[in-house]
């Protein structure tokens, strides 16, 4: 079934989970950079650090919902453009996709793995391992790194848009902006 019958834009369920994902993305970056401002063990950092988690959980939930919206409704047309462009934005694409993914999960094994409990707005999530120091910190490692190449992904796909827009002026940032 498909939704949306308007082959310029996306469908305006797509746009309002991309712009709800990049501010659920930046607050759950924010939590984690701030936590560093304040004192181990005080009230305001462990905060900064539960409401990560359950942003983080958050991402994970809105990518599943993301997912299928995407299947269920046509995106706009492609555009004109060299086949180096499209496979890179692809990539991309996919990239972000895998982070968006995996960071979440990786987030809930590290804190399985230390056997800490896994809110996620007044429940607790199952664990998905069982405590193991060592995996955490493995695992742990590889979420930073994931987080790093986050923040170059995502900026690279913002620098993208921003070249399509008032380089190229082709239209690609004006498919997905909200309002009509």
């Amino acid at each position: 079934m498909i939704l949306n019958d308007n082959t310029d834009r996306y469908s305006a369920i797509s746009i309002t989970l991309h712009w709800l994902m990049l501010l659920v993305m930046a607050a759950a970056f924010a939590t984690i950079e701030l936590r560093v401002n304040f004192e181990r063990g005080s009230d305001i950092r462990e905060g900064l650090k539960h409401w990560h988690f359950m942003l983080g959980l958050s991402v994970l939930v809105l990518v599943i919902v993301r997912i299928a919206a995407r299947i269920m409704t046509a995106g706009p047309r492609p555009m004109a453009e060299p086949m180096w462009r499209k496979v890179l934005a692809k990539a991309v694409h996919l990239a972000l996709y895998a982070l968006m993914i995996g960071m979440p999960i990786a987030g809930w094994v590290i804190l399985s793995a230390e056997g800490d409990p896994v809110p996620f707005f007044g429940l607790e999530l199952p664990p998905l391992v069982s405590p193991d120091k060592d995996l955490a910190e493995r695992i742990e490692e590889l979420h930073e790194l994931g987080g790093t190449i986050a923040y170059w992904l995502i900026g690279f796909h913002a620098l993208a848009a921003l070249f399509h827009h008032y380089v190229l002026k082709d239209g690609v940032l004006l498919r997905m902006r909200p309002g009509r």
